[in-house]
C-alpha cells in the first residue's frame, strides 16, 4: 500500500464512518475503482479505531459521566436507577449481538461478504429501510391536518429490549454496505426514537464494538505481520481528524434535516454498482488480493 492510497482510504474512512452510507463499502469500492488491492478487514478495523477516538473525544463528557455512574452502581444500589448508570449497562447489552456474530462469522466477513454484488444489494435495501424510517419520523414530528404531532422516545426511555434491538441492527453492519450508523439509526427511528437519540446511542454503542474489533484484528496483524504499519497508522490519524469534523457536522445536521439525501445516494450508488458488475466493467471481486 502506497502513502497516497493510505491517505485516500483514511480520508474515505473518516468521511463515511458516521454517515449512514457504510464506510466498509466505500473503502471496498475505492479500492475496486482505483484498481488497488482490497485494504482488507484488518485495515478497516484498525482505521476505525481512529474514528472511534474521535467519538471518545466528542462525547467525552457523556462517556465520563456514564462510566463513572456505571462503576458506582456496582457497589451502590441507589445508583442502579440512575440514567447514566443504566446507559452503561445498556451499551454492554447492546454490544452482545455484534460480539457473538463478529466472532462466529469472521471467515465470511473477510471472504464472501466482500462480494460487490452483496454490497450493491445492501446499499439499496438498507437505503430503502432508512427512507421508510425517516418518513415515519418526519410524519410523527410534523403531524397533519387529521393527525396530532406524536412525541417520540428519548434515551431516558431506552430499556433492555430496545437496547438488544439496537445491538442486532448494529450487528447487521458486519456486511459491507449496511452501515453501522445507518442500521442502528433506522432501527431506532422504527422503534419510535428521536433522530438525535438514535444517533447518539448509535455512536455510544459503536465504541466497545469497534475498539474490540480493532484490538482483535491488531492482535492477528501483529502475529502474522501482513499489515503495512506506517501507512495504516497514517490512515488512522487521517480518519480521526476527518471523523471528528464529520461527527460535529452530522449531530447538527440531524436536528433539522432529513436523511433522504443519504437514502437517494445509497440507492443510486447500489444501482450503479449493479450495472458496473453486470456489464463486466467491475468484477464482483475487483480489488481483492490477487485480482
Amino acid at each position: 500500500m502506497s502513502w497516497f492510497e493510505s491517505f485516500i482510504l483514511g480520508l474515505v474512512q473518516g468521511l463515511t464512518e458516521f454517515l449512514p452510507i457504510s464506510s466498509s463499502a466505500h473503502l471496498r469500492l475505492t479500492a475496486a475503482f482505483a484498481n488497488w488491492h482490497d485494504p482488507g478487514a484488518a485495515f478497516t478495523a484498525i482505521t476505525q479505531i481512529g474514528t472511534e477516538a474521535a467519538v471518545l473525544i466528542y462525547f467525552r463528557k457523556d462517556i465520563v459521566r456514564i462510566v463513572s455512574a456505571w462503576f458506582r452502581s456496582l457497589t451502590d444500589r441507589s445508583m442502579r436507577s440512575d440514567h447514566d448508570a443504566r446507559m452503561g449497562w445498556l451499551v454492554i447489552v447492546g454490544s452482545i449481538p455484534i460480539g457473538v456474530l463478529g466472532i462466529t462469522l469472521k471467515d465470511a466477513i473477510e471472504g464472501p461478504f466482500r462480494d460487490l454484488r452483496l454490497t450493491a444489494t445492501t446499499l439499496v435495501v438498507m437505503g430503502v429501510v432508512l427512507g421508510v424510517a425517516d418518513r415515519l419520523a418526519a410524519r410523527d414530528e410534523a403531524g397533519g391536518r387529521h393527525r396530532a404531532v406524536r412525541e417520540r422516545k428519548t434515551l431516558r426511555e431506552l430499556g433492555v429490549r430496545d437496547g438488544l434491538v439496537f445491538g442486532v441492527c448494529q450487528a447487521m453492519a458486519l456486511v459491507p454496505g449496511v452501515s453501522r450508523s445507518g442500521a442502528t439509526i433506522s432501527g431506532g427511528l422504527l422503534m419510535g426514537y428521536t433522530r438525535e437519540a438514535a444517533a447518539r446511542y448509535s455512536f455510544l454503542l459503536a465504541i466497545p464494538a469497534v475498539l474490540a474489533s480493532g484490538g482483535y484484528e491488531l492482535k492477528d496483524a501483529i502475529g502474522e505481520g501482513h499489515v503495512a504499519w506506517p501507512q495504516t497508522i497514517f490512515a488512522t490519524v487521517i480518519a480521526f481528524v476527518v471523523g471528528y469534523a464529520v461527527i460535529a457536522w452530522f449531530m447538527k445536521f440531524i436536528t433539522t434535516k432529513s436523511f433522504m439525501p443519504f437514502v437517494i445516494y445509497r440507492i443510486l450508488l447500489g444501482l450503479a454498482l449493479y450495472v458496473l458488475v453486470g456489464t463486466d466493467v467491475l468484477s464482483p471481486h475487483a480489488g481483492e488480493s490477487g485480482q
